[in-house]
């Protein structure tokens, strides 16, 4: 690209940049997550004001999700006292599969979805799950890509921990 000339450089730089934008980009470490009340998610979303979130995307046709699941409700229960919030963003586009899945699952945590994806585009999430831990700043500690059973739920606590412990 430094062959080019100045200013069709700096147009093909602006594109660029313009396309990242919209085609959305996936948050990493020390981003600023996007607020989930302008989401437009469909349900009602807890307090997340100063708190350490825990945002999984899930569906209910995945299995590693439905695994995670019962790992998440737990957290959720231990660390809720210490401002730790569980939101569980569902993906599918049928609302009764993601209803049927929840009532047999009795999460501890919150259930939204995302009815348009819109949510799902601007973060450029590709793997189900994926779990963003976001800290008490609103921004980006860590991103799980997947669910691998208890050593990715070690990795969560020993996550949540660390962010729990700054002062």
């Amino acid at each position: 690209m430094s062959t080019l000339p100045p200013s069709l450089r700096s147009a093909l730089l602006a594109a660029l940049t313009l396309t990242s934008t919209l085609i959305g980009a996936q948050p990493k470490a020390g981003d600023v997550f996007p607020p989930l009340a302008e989401a437009k998610l469909e349900g009602t979303l807890p307090d997340t004001a100063g708190k350490v979130i825990i945002v999984d995307f899930w569906a209910s046709w995945c299995g590693p999700c439905r695994a995670a699941f019962p790992a998440l409700s737990e957290i959720a229960e231990k660390y809720k006292s210490r401002g730790v919030v569980v939101v569980g963003i569902s993906v599918d586009e049928d609302k009764a599969d993601m209803e049927a899945f929840v009532r047999k699952a009795s999460p501890k945590f919150a259930i939204v979805r995302d009815p348009n994806s819109k949510l799902i585009e601007k973060l450029d999430v590709q793997v189900m799950p994926t779990t963003f831990i976001i800290d008490q700043t609103g921004k980006v500690a860590v991103v799980h890509s997947g669910y691998a059973g208890d050593s990715t739920k070690k990795e969560y606590i020993a996550e949540i921990e660390q962010l729990l412990a700054k002062p």
